[in-house]
């Protein structure tokens, strides 16, 4: 029986959308299967609507405060059914580009209602019956709802109503100390509402770095928000148009309630077991692929369980749609790699990291060493009057970078070299090689407070380098002859014959770390195969010719 379609994709959200666009222009034959509208929380719920809303706050809050730049402000009013307009004109504004229209024009054959397997390779979406080669489950997440006594009779907010808000509320109790909680906290603080942060951990932000949960708390403090750690909500009443929140021996009224305790993935009607895929109440089991223990299924996104990001789902489709329209064996899958996984929370300041925070650097890397600069010692930075946050990498004396966390304004912009030289496996004096276009924040990454071991290089006569930046008479006095250098009349510094300019300490190193690889390369070879590097012998010379006998005279 001849099977219709290469790929059937359940859900629209922001992976089952990239693996539905990349295996149509891949001339795939696909269907896609949403219950409800295209975009997925991303679009309707997160990042667009969030970042519209926080864009405003912002500009409230500079508005507010720009005494100090000589500029003054007095009887700024806050319209909020506007702002709520202008949040819906951002989602207006991106929706075309997840619209059924697009899609189908890609040639995705796009249906609307609720897909279930009917048995291993058969999909139901209402009286229709979908069989494929393969499929991708991509059905998103939802909003978790804590198990607390009297929160379902009260009533709540999730992000997924805080857009629809009528007016914004006067004081806003926000359960959860997360992403969500903190940035629509701040964003509703600074509109007019009072907010109480109750966070069930010791710290905000539990997956970031203490130090950055620490500045962060107290920068959001200063601004008149209460943050309460260690509070478990215990139970929730109601009092006329208050909400109560109990936690231990103190009670929190607000007017709005917004839980953000993170997110459960959306399976329950799927029906998994009959298509023979194992699951938890976290998401669906996957191997490295991203193949579910049905090798005709795979699965991406939020279905899989944490992260719950959207730049996570749209990597992991990507992954996705090579090994689901080109079968072979698990072992000769494209893996999806998660070593390098960047996020970033757009509070202000934002906070952005990557790898490992420093507890977990330590435990795993006795030797690792930490540079932290502040922002403060940045001249853009006090040119533009943000001067709060600061940077800190995470290394190892090679200059291999574990891990990078930067607090302040335009932190995730500022962390993508830092990615990059992650995903790269670019060593840490890399970072200093780069020429950012001064005053730029990006010179954060240049200037380390710290010392900073880069590497040594063992050649007798060298001196190692120690800082990023270095000075050139940092290095030491002898060059090899074969980078083109020559010593000029200023002592212990190089200047370079071919380009005519000093050199950074940095380029430098970039220079000796090439030279020393092709001195190491070199020793290899010549140990693997001798022959290629033992002399010629000179060409044998003919003996002279014997003497003819007799008189040579006659």
């Amino acid at each position: 029986m001849a099977v219709p379609y290469d790929l059937v994709v359940i859900g629209g959200g922001a992976a089952g959308l990239t693996v539905a666009s990349v295996a149509a222009q891949l001339q795939a034959k696909v269907a896609l299967i949403e219950r409800d509208r295209l975009g997925g929380d991303c679009l309707w719920f997160g990042c667009v609507p969030s970042k519209a809303l926080i864009e405003v706050s912002r500009r409230a809050w500079a508005a507010r405060h720009s005494q100090r730049f000589g500029l003054h402000a007095e009887g700024l009013r806050v319209d909020f059914p506007q702002v709520l307009e202008w949040v819906h004109h951002a989602v207006a504004a991106v929706q075309p580009h997840d619209s059924p229209e697009r899609f189908r024009d890609l040639g995705v054959e796009v249906l609307t209602g609720e897909g279930r397997f009917v048995d291993r390779q058969t999909v139901q979406v209402g009286d229709r019956r979908l069989r494929a080669r393969a499929f991708a489950i991509a059905t998103g997440s939802r909003p978790r709802i804590p198990d607390i006594p009297g929160l379902i009779q009260a009533g709540f907010l999730t992000n997924e109503q805080v857009f629809s808000l009528p007016e914004c509320p006067q004081n806003l109790i926000v359960v959860g100390g997360g992403p969500v909680g903190c940035e629509l906290g701040q964003a509703l603080s600074r509109l007019g509402a009072h907010v109480t942060i109750l966070s069930a951990g010791d710290r905000l932000l539990p997956a970031a770095d203490p130090e950055v949960s620490a500045l962060l708390a107290e920068r959001l403090r200063a601004e008149g928000i209460d943050v309460v750690l260690r509070a478990r909500a215990e139970r929730v009443a109601t009092d006329g148009p208050d909400k109560v929140v109990t936690v231990g021996d103190h009670t929190y009224r607000g007017d709005a309630l917004l839980v953000a305790t993170g997110r459960v993935p959306n399976l329950e009607s799927l029906d998994l077991a009959i298509a023979g895929v194992a699951h938890t109440a976290q998401g669906i089991r996957v191997n490295r692929g991203l193949q579910t223990t049905n090798p005709r299924i795979f699965a991406a996104g939020d279905a899989i369980g944490p992260p719950f990001f959207t730049h996570a789902a749209g990597q992991e489709a990507a992954i996705l749609v090579q090994n689901a329209l080109l079968p072979r064996p698990s072992w000769l899958q494209t893996p999806i790699d998660y070593r390098v996984l960047p996020w970033a929370v757009f509070t202000d300041p934002e906070v952005a990291a990557v790898g490992l925070t420093e507890p977990a650097a330590r435990d795993r890397y006795p030797d690792v060493q930490v540079t932290v600069q502040p922002l403060s010692a940045v001249d853009r930075a006090q040119a533009a009057g943000q001067t709060v946050g600061f940077a800190k990498i995470l290394h190892r004396p090679n200059g291999q970078i574990v891990g990078a966390h930067w607090i302040g304004e335009a932190a995730g912009e500022l962390l993508a070299e830092g990615v990059l030289a992650m995903g790269n496996r670019l060593p840490l004096a890399r970072l200093g090689a780069s020429m950012p276009t001064p005053p730029s924040p990006k010179s954060t990454a240049k200037r380390p407070s710290k010392p900073v071991a880069t590497g040594t290089n063992k050649k007798p006569g060298w001196r190692p380098v120690s800082t990023i930046c270095l000075p050139v008479s940092a290095v030491g006095p002898k060059t090899p002859p074969s980078l083109g250098f020559r010593q000029s009349p200023l002592p212990g510094s190089w200047d370079c014959r071919r380009r005519e300019r000093e050199l950074d300490g940095a380029d430098l190193l970039d220079d000796l770390g090439s030279f020393s690889r092709k001195c190491i390369l070199g020793k290899l070879r010549k140990k693997k195969t001798p022959w290629l590097y033992q002399r010629r012998k000179p060409p044998r010379q003919k003996r002279p010719s014997a003497k003819p006998c007799g008189n040579a005279n006659r």
